[in-house]
């Protein structure tokens, strides 16, 4: 009979692979419901945000937790505009960064080298970490064009502060001034990339943070978790196949194809939802749009082809990163840099998810399910 120091210890409950369905934390910022394809943040709807809001009041709503009045819509994008200028030794990383880099890579060595001209790296006070969210939210699309810019050997174009966040961007980026239309197109991308509950990159944020390291620590650990193709890229991926296809009567070939060799397909399916991503609602229509403005509808063509293709074999929806690149792709943007624009837009959630966790700390420690072997006896090296 076993005693109570020999009886072995009950086993753990199985974990589901990956945490999918583990609720970690309580926040009030987003949150998806997957199985009737809505997202909100702090309980407004992305669709009723995306057709009326901007993404500096997405900021403030997500850090703040209401929208903004007018007055302080307009201190957060003073706020916003004085801070775009970057460190002179910022610039000289990034100029002696080598140009094949990944542009993720880039974004995610200067954003801890901003750590270094911050005197108030260290002051996790409320006030302290709305004011370094909002230094980098506004000097990470200044990061991301200054290294395109440079690698290219061109003149940096310096920030307008007439001009909001998407359109100074492009601006910085193309040396420009884009049309009001896609200035417009590109802020409601960033609405839509604002947030998204707790996945990968903005879990990696909050734990991070809960150490109680600063913001600039969380969010280059954010960048590098968003870096990993299984979270940002697809998009970029998205464009490579619709390049690789090339024309929408090669579309239904390719997939049949692609599908016996077991590829991925990417763009389609999600963790969460279950139905349509209602963000793909609004790329969608950008993508058509953008395509019939230039003249170039068949990359959406193409999208919708494989869209109807794959739900009829597979039943599976597009996601939020099956059409963003086509949109991103028709304004010149190279495809190296369309995760660094998610970054631009979830630099905003990341933060608002860090100044939550701040503000009610706990240590994230969970466990983990021992599966190796036990009782294992040490073997001298000699009989070894």
């Amino acid at each position: 009979m076993d005693t109570a120091e020999n009886k072995p210890a009950p086993a753990a409950p199985k974990q589901p692979a990956g945490l999918e369905g583990v609720v970690a934390a309580q926040s009030s910022i987003g949150d998806v419901d997957g199985t009737n394809g809505v997202l909100i943040y702090q309980g407004l709807d992305i669709h009723d945000l995306a057709e009326h809001s901007t993404f500096e009041e997405i900021v403030f709503l997500l850090w703040h937790g209401r929208l903004p009045k007018r007055e302080e819509l307009e201190a957060l994008r003073g706020e916003l505009s004085s801070a775009m200028k970057l460190p002179g030794e910022i610039i000289e990383l990034l100029r002696n960064t080598p140009r094949d880099s990944e542009p993720m890579d880039a974004l995610r060595t200067a954003v801890s080298a901003l750590a270094f001209y911050d005197e108030g790296v260290r002051d996790l006070s409320r006030e302290g970490a709305l004011r370094t969210a909002t230094r980098l939210t506004a000097q990470l699309p200044v990061v991301v064009a200054s290294f395109a810019r440079l690698r290219d050997g061109r003149q940096l174009v310096d920030a307008d502060p007439s001009l909001n966040l998407a359109s100074n961007f492009l601006y910085m980026l193309k040396g420009e001034r884009p049309t009001e239309r896609e200035a417009r197109i590109l802020d409601v991308c960033l609405i839509l990339h604002a947030d998204h509950e707790l996945n990968a990159s903005t879990f990696t944020a909050r734990v991070i943070a809960g150490t109680l390291a600063d913001v600039y620590g969380a969010v280059t650990g954010a960048i590098a978790a968003l870096s990993g193709p299984l979270h940002g890229g697809a998009n970029t991926n998205v464009m490579k196949m619709l390049l690789e296809i090339g024309s929408p009567d090669k579309a239904e070939e390719w997939l049949q194809d692609a599908l016996a060799r077991k590829k991925k397909i990417m763009g389609f399916g999600h963790r969460v939802y279950k139905t349509e991503d209602p963000r793909s609602v609004w790329l969608r229509r950008f993508s058509k749009e953008v395509g019939e403005e230039r003249g170039e509808t068949r990359w959406f063509e193409i999208l919708e082809r494989l869209r109807e293709l794959m739900f009829a074999s597979k039943k599976l929806y597009p996601n939020v990163d099956y059409y963003s690149g086509s949109v991103y792709y028709q304004f010149g943007i190279p495809l190296d840099l369309f995760t660094p624009i998610f970054a631009v837009s979830r630099i905003s959630g990341w933060t608002g998810h860090i100044l939550e966790q701040y503000a009610n700390n706990r240590l994230i420690r969970p466990r983990a399910e021992y599966v190796g072997p036990r009782g294992v006896r040490y073997v001298p090296i000699e009989e070894r």
